[in-house]
């Protein structure tokens, strides 16, 4: 039996600049009708023979006689339709809509499931509830006209870094739609193109992968900015992305090839000639990985993305950059603690450090895949937001790699009543008392078991200085605006430092050749004036350049210390605590290492222990009753002045 789908037209829409695009307008899906007649008209009841059900499969409701099909076509489809402005969408169970096992389970193919045709948009809704809230939706926001009309749109056109894709109505409704796009992760997608951008520059040319293509924005960006420097690969399993991305591809003027040939772009010509290619494939991402290998691989499965970190490091080359964005934030974020367990094997409780302690889980489940295919890992960036955590590392291949990186994945002790950390000493010897190791007294005072073991985590550093300096150059130059602010408190939180030193673009050949972390601004003055010459005369000797760039190597060479603190967690009652940029003043007065946190916005990264925190927050702590006594003394005196 042929499936009755809905038909589709190109037209021509003019825009403000008078600029013609292609635009797709959908028709009304078969099983929308007005009638009870239009219904029954879509198959011949009057003839002889057995017929099939329009709006039904094969395996759904074979075919039947005449008077059999029109009562099931009345009791079946049109007993349940829902009503909007005299259209009646009737139930359907063609194979357009097709239910996942599960939400993290977004590469398999499920079973069929009645459903509804929007008459506005096209989406498709199971329940029937579901879809008049739907519609109620489409009235609130004035969208009430239908789109088989042919007088609107039936794909919002979206234009991001310079890329126009087309978004589909319920777009940002993962459940609903297979070509899901969401506008908050318009800073991860940013980072990623960064991270990418950084390693175009070391190796050319550069294969990479987009696992989960989705609209195809990410990698579309890719080959729109950086051209013949890298080779994109669009993966998704689903028909409906894949047809989408190729939309998308002829929309920004970027050629689709099936098969990776080696013929390379000029990127130069007229207007209608392709600037980029991007190779777009149907494919289940776990196969992908283990048939091809790649230099860059990004992955971004719609929930946690542990089920493709095996196939992901089994094939990515030497030195190559694997980074992986997880959205399944209820179990990274101690919300659903059994869900953790069983993604991560990790035990983990509610912390104030719990954005870090997500990214620790992370790297310690990415560092154990690693090391199953005797690779290590080195960690370059790990961010933390409200929607998503990101995790950038370079691969080194070699067990001897793999057993540096194994040695990282430590327990950690978290001291439930003050909420102090630390991580537990590597060793296999067994400790009588494990309380012993953190710095608090709070099992001496307080009954009961005091702490508990987190983990297993990553203990190492979350950052690469000499990384992140040349992702904001990276940033600089391709006008990313958006995520310098940010890039620039990952700097200082790297070096756990409140100087903001940052690199020029000028330099940025010099800072691409020491990625350890040199500090452009700093090296510039120290290259002015010797502090240790009186005389002020410039230093130009090949000898000391080098010995500054070692001693810049060397103090940016430290790690940065675990975890933060909350200075609103660990305020004192009754006391009004100084602003936060002042207690940061304060803690480098007291010799302290210390910076801010993107983790955190009142968060404070410090190597010092929290009762060495607490007592300078104390020391400068002011008790709420004297300022309100100088206030009110600063107000009499104006009084009698007046």
């Amino acid at each position: 039996m042929p499936i009755h789908e809905a038909s589709t037209n190109t037209v021509k829409i003019e825009d403000k600049n008078g600029q013609a695009s292609s635009t797709v307008v959908s028709e009304r899906h078969v099983s929308i009708q007005t009638t009870l007649e239009g219904l029954e008209g879509l198959v011949d009841l009057n003839g002889a023979g057995r017929k099939s059900c329009p709006l039904c499969a094969e395996e759904k409701f074979k075919a039947c006689y005449s008077h059999k099909l029109r009562r099931h076509l009345q009791n079946l489809h049109w007993k349940v339709y829902v009503e909007f402005e005299g259209q009646r969408m009737c139930i359907c169970h063609l194979p357009c809509r097709q239910l996942k096992s599960s939400l993290g389970s977004d590469q398999t193919q499920g079973r069929l499931v009645a459903h509804y045709h929007c008459v506005v948009c096209s989406v498709t809704i199971a329940r029937k509830t579901d879809m008049i809230s739907h519609l109620k939706r489409h009235i609130n926001k004035g969208e009430t006209e239908a789109s088989y009309s042919g007088s609107g749109q039936a794909y919002e056109i979206m234009k991001e870094l310079g890329t126009n894709v087309q978004l589909l109505p319920n777009h940002t409704t993962p459940q609903k739609t297979d070509t899901y796009f969401s506008r908050k992760m318009k800073t991860n997608r940013q980072l990623v193109f960064c991270s990418l951008a950084i390693l175009a520059e070391e190796r050319n040319p550069l294969e990479c992968l987009d696992a989960f293509g989705a609209t195809g924005i990410m990698g579309l960006q890719w080959a729109k900015h950086l051209r013949n420097t890298v080779k994109v690969t669009i993966n998704d399993i689903n028909e409906a992305c894949v047809n989408m991305i190729k939309e998308n591809c002829h929309l920004n003027h970027i050629r689709v090839e099936g098969n990776r040939t080696g013929r390379q772009l000029d990127g130069a010509g007229d207007a209608d000639s392709p600037i980029a290619s991007v190779e777009v494939v149907k494919m289940d991402a776990n196969v992908i990985l283990h048939l091809r290998p790649f230099d860059y691989i990004h992955l971004d499965p719609f929930g946690t993305a542990v089920n493709y970190l095996d196939a992901a490091f089994r094939n990515v080359r030497n030195l190559g950059i694997v980074s992986v964005t997880s959205t399944d934030t209820g179990s990274l974020y101690s919300k659903s603690l059994n869900v953790t367990l069983r993604h991560y094997g990790c035990q983990i409780v509610r912390t104030e450090y719990y954005r870090e302690l997500a990214a620790r889980m992370i790297l310690a489940s990415v560092a154990s895949a690693a090391a199953r295919c005797n690779k290590g890992i080195e960690v370059l960036l790990a961010v933390a937001l409200e929607h998503f955590v990101l995790v950038v590392v370079r691969v080194l291949r070699g067990p001897t790699q793999a057993d540096e990186s194994a040695k990282k994945l430590r327990q950690l002790l978290h001291c439930q009543w003050c909420e102090e950390r630390v991580f537990l000493k590597p060793g296999s010897m067994v400790e009588e008392n494990l309380y012993r190791q953190l710095p608090c007294q709070c099992h001496g005072s307080m009954p009961g078991k005091t702490a508990v073991e987190l983990g297993p985590l990553w203990a190492g550093p979350l950052f690469n200085t000499g990384f992140l300096r040349r992702m904001l150059v990276a940033a600089v130059q391709h006008n990313m605006e958006d995520i310098q602010p940010l890039v620039k408190t990952l700097i200082c939180e790297a070096d756990c430092t409140t100087l903001k030193l940052f690199p020029v673009p000028g330099y940025s050949a010099l800072s691409n050749q020491v990625e350890c972390g040199v500090v452009i601004k700093t090296l510039q003055k120290v290259e002015e004036v010797d502090p240790s010459d009186q005389s002020g005369k410039r230093k130009t000797t090949g000898e000391d350049s080098g010995n500054v760039l070692k001693k810049i190597k060397a103090d940016t060479s430290l790690e940065h210390p675990a975890f933060y603190y909350s200075i609103h967690r660990h305020s004192i009652r009754g006391m009004n605590m100084p602003k936060l940029n002042k207690f940061l003043q304060y803690l480098t007065e007291a010799g302290f290492r210390v910076s801010r946190t993107h983790f955190d916005p009142t968060g404070v990264r410090t190597d010092a222990i929290l009762a060495q925190f607490k007592e300078v927050l104390t020391k400068y702590s002011v008790p709420t009753y004297s300022s309100a006594l100088q206030s009110s003394a600063v107000s009499s005196e104006r009084r009698q002045t007046l």
